[in-house]
């Protein structure tokens, strides 16, 4: 069954072009210029995941990702024509797994897509040759059904806030940088020093699980070389 994927972007040029991308690639693609149509679709169709552009009128992408975290945990891309770092941080707060700043080539899109999308079936079909759960100090991951609890009450994570997550507690004890965490989750994808995107999601992983920046219990920051989660 093809993968259903939802584009919002009043630049008609802009979503028909990535439209015709997805399409040779056999993606189903629910296309929409507005964002107000965009949530009849997100409340009726069962989609793998959404394209959203930054700035539309009468409701941002900002608003709609916010509104697909409410209730699912399929990948976002945000498009963005700013390129400014406030809007990557803001989109990667509310949930987003990902940005692209325009004008962006259509194959580096594609590119993007198919690796969030890899990512996310993995975690949600239960293939992962590895354990199934994995239990640390209250904190309970369920590889196969994607699901997360801390000291028994429901975490809500993004695809990506889950793979940190894994990653962290599987090499307990031990120090992962940013840029490992980095190219584990998006693969070969460019990362640069200036790269915040993981900062952010870990900053985000803290707030949802009340985790303080001064004194953490879970995730801990060692300067100048990466995070760890204690043994």
């Amino acid at each position: 069954m093809a993968d259903k994927i939802l584009i919002v972007d009043d630049e008609q040029e802009i979503a028909d072009l990535v439209e015709l991308y997805l399409e040779n690639e056999n993606f189903t693609v629910f296309k929409f210029y507005t964002a107000q149509e965009a949530l009849q679709c997100i409340e009726n169709e069962t989609l793998d995941l959404a394209l959203l552009d930054v700035m539309l009128p009468g409701m941002s992408g900002f608003q709609i990702c916010k509104k697909i975290r409410e209730q699912h945990c399929y990948p976002v891309i945000m498009l963005t024509a700013k390129g400014e770092e406030v809007d990557k941080i803001t989109g990667l707060t509310l949930g987003a797994d990902d940005y692209i700043t325009k004008p962006f080539l259509p194959l580096e899109l594609m590119a993007r897509v198919k690796a969030q999308l890899r990512r996310y079936k993995r975690y949600n079909t239960g293939k992962e040759p590895e354990e199934d759960v994995i239990i640390h100090s209250g904190l309970v991951l369920n590889i196969k059904t994607h699901e997360c609890t801390l000291n028994e009450k429901p975490l809500q994570l993004t695809p990506t806030e889950f793979s940190i997550l894994r990653i962290l507690c599987q090499k307990k004890g031990s120090v992962v940088s940013a840029e490992e965490l980095f190219h584990q989750i998006w693969g070969d994808e460019y990362y640069s020093k200036s790269n915040n995107t993981i900062t952010v999601h870990i900053r985000h992983l803290r707030e949802k699980m009340g985790d303080s920046f001064e004194d953490p219990k879970y995730i801990k920051t060692v300067w100048g070389c990466g995070y760890k989660i204690e043994r």
